[in-house]
């Protein structure tokens, strides 16, 4: 094998890796939210304190961070940004849930 087709086969398990990594970002508002009984609405807001979690697991020392950042750095700022926005998506999810349950006085 030459040198750059190892070069190559790095870069692209480290992608492949990086892409692996990323949170999911959930959707702030879904179909039938406002239809949601108190129950449901806390599992959701329990779903989301989820996401949020998993994400910020996401940005602290993982192997694909290590991997990422010793042979593609490019693909470590991709996973921290994916991350961010992870995170700003869940707590956006949870104040439209709360905002929901509020208006029916759930106690959530």
């Amino acid at each position: 094998m030459t040198k750059s087709s190892k070069i190559a086969l790095i870069l692209t398990a480290v992608a492949g890796l990086s892409a692996c990594a990323a949170p999911e970002v959930v959707s702030e508002r879904k179909a039938g939210d406002t239809a949601l009984t108190c129950a449901q609405l806390g599992a959701q807001l329990r779903e989301a304190e989820k996401f949020k979690e998993k994400a910020r697991a996401e940005k602290g020392v993982t192997g694909t961070n290590v991997a990422a950042g010793l042979f593609f750095w490019p693909a470590l700022l991709v996973t921290y940004s994916n991350s961010e926005e992870a995170i700003e998506a869940a707590e956006d999810r949870q104040e439209h849930l709360y905002k929901i349950a509020d208006s029916k006085n759930c106690k959530v």
